[in-house]
């Protein structure tokens, strides 16, 4: 794919694409990655709590250049505002709030994800690092656990997979899949693609997908 002409959402429109599903008064917690990009696109008039692991609730979009605060950040070091009546807590607090299942919906990254849910989004074959993270007890304590990602690796492999080969994050956690290309439901009946990016086709998402798909679309937002 790498080798093609680029289609589908852009990084931006893929996490403007996830936040129209989120719905109002939802707690949210976003990965590191794409996830925070979300913070950016939430619809007006929708009241969307976001969660950061680091111990903050209330996160707003991303500061303008020059207004940064180098003491207010997300999970991922990058710099954020607070909305009013945003709060600080310690990572404690912040786990007990996960763990307890306070949290509608987690959204992340994935290095692989397989047609029955498990995720594997901490460890790549033969690297000397990773860890686990907090991103097991989010995808173990969220009621909704969404991947928003690139649809392969950059050397063009797929990472939507029959069976992960990676170290598993946690088995059968994740219910809707977003990429570059597509949204994904993960189901009973095996992974349903419910909305392709514009110009993409379902046997170019096929194509590119170490999984078999099937295609049911609806409307955008309709879960909500």
């Amino acid at each position: 794919m790498n080798n093609e002409k680029v289609i589908g959402w852009s990084k931006h429109e893929l996490a403007a694409r996830v936040a129209i599903d989120l719905e109002d008064g939802w707690f949210v917690n976003l990965g590191i990655g794409i996830p925070t990009l979300v913070a950016d696109f939430i619809p007006d008039g929708r009241e969307i709590i976001l969660h950061s692991e680091n111990g903050i609730l209330g996160l707003g979009p991303k500061p303008a250049p020059g207004e940064e605060d180098p003491d207010l950040v997300n999970a991922g070091k990058e710099p954020i505002t607070l909305k009013p009546g945003g709060s600080f807590f310690s990572q404690a607090d912040s786990f007990a709030m996960i763990r307890g299942g306070h949290l509608d919906a987690t959204i992340l990254g994935a290095f692989q994800v397989s047609q029955s849910g498990d995720l594997a989004s901490w460890k790549l074959p033969n690297a000397t690092l990773g860890r686990v993270g907090g991103a097991m007890d989010l995808t173990a304590g969220s009621k909704r656990v969404y991947l928003c990602m690139q649809h392969t690796t950059k050397k063009g492999e797929a990472k939507i997979v029959e069976e992960c080969t990676y170290p598993l994050t946690t088995p059968r956690c994740v219910d809707r899949i977003y990429t570059d290309l597509a949204v994904i439901d993960v189901t009973e009946e095996g992974l349903i693609v419910r909305e392709l990016a514009p110009g993409v086709t379902f046997e170019y998402v096929q194509k590119y997908t170490a999984a078999p798909l099937k295609l049911q679309l609806e409307a955008i937002g309709a879960r909500q």
